[in-house]
């Protein structure tokens, strides 16, 4: 088997604790997230990291990692070779406006707030400089959210849940989890295969590694799809998900000690 990309989510992944490529899980010092792409590196495959961060965070960490091509916003945008693509379908914007200012304008975050008083709010200070997307951090019902949307006639846009978060809140119990607004037909799964078909790979040549149910998405497209083992652990509807995906492997070690294990047992087995 020919090993030629992997795409890796950012944080719960790749990054250690507070979003850092150089700690673990707990904290402490780790090279081996540094490993996980010397080894990639060496063995001619390509990384790509596939967030839900906004393009200018992302671009700075592709670049700190040596990457060319990355995936923001969930999807939305995928940058090759400095070629950008946005991925957001037949969305309507205001004149002179983007999605996610759009979506301010006409009010669609206070609704959801309003509706999920106490259980919703900004993803501050990270839902600043979006472009086609929007950040929430809380606990709440997607589905619940996307009745919400349908009812109140917001077309052509959905509510995802992008997985368990460190960061605090207030009144929730339990880990938080952030959430995103995009664009309906906007999703990392659409992004990694079109980023697929642009390079020329195969998807029994690809895997990719996250930690949350859409992420999981992704193994539809690849031949391989790896689960840092924090991610189960933080999130029972991630344990749900897994169930029955033949091609899903849930690492034994956590974020990018998970990462390094992915990358290395996919390389001994593609020689």
């Amino acid at each position: 088997m020919s090993f030629r990309c992997v795409y890796t989510d950012l944080d719960g992944t790749l990054l250690g604790r507070n979003g850092s490529l150089f700690r673990d899980s707990e904290g402490e010092f780790s090279m081996l997230q540094a490993r996980a792409l010397e080894a990639c590196h060496r063995a001619g495959v390509e990384v790509v990291i596939k967030s839900g961060r906004r393009e200018s965070s992302v671009m700075e960490d592709a670049k700190l990692i040596g990457s060319t091509s990355y995936i923001c916003e969930v999807g939305c945008l995928v940058v090759i070779d400095g070629e950008r693509t946005a991925l957001v379908g037949d969305i309507e914007t205001d004149p002179g406006k983007t999605p996610a200012e759009t979506m301010v304008d006409r009010g669609i975050p206070d609704e959801l707030f309003e509706h999920f008083a106490g259980r919703l709010e900004w993803h501050n200070p990270w839902h600043r400089q979006r472009e086609f997307s929007l950040l929430f951090r809380g606990k709440v019902d997607v589905e619940e959210g996307n009745r919400l949307l349908s009812e109140h006639g917001h077309r052509g846009l959905r509510l995802v849940d992008n997985g368990a978060i460190f960061a605090p809140m207030e009144g929730i119990e339990g880990p938080a989890h952030a959430y995103h607004l995009l664009p309906e037909g906007a999703s990392k799964a659409r992004a990694v295969a079109f980023h697929m078909r642009a390079r020329g790979y195969a998807p029994e040549e690809c895997i990719a590694i996250g930690d949350s149910v859409e992420d999981l998405e992704v193994s539809e497209v690849v031949g391989r799809f790896f689960v840092p083992a924090n991610g189960p652990e933080r999130d029972p509807a991630l344990r749900e998900a897994i169930a029955g995906r033949a091609n899903v492997t849930v690492t034994e070690a956590r974020m990018g000690d998970g990462v390094y294990e992915a990358v290395v047992s996919t390389l001994a087995g593609a020689r």
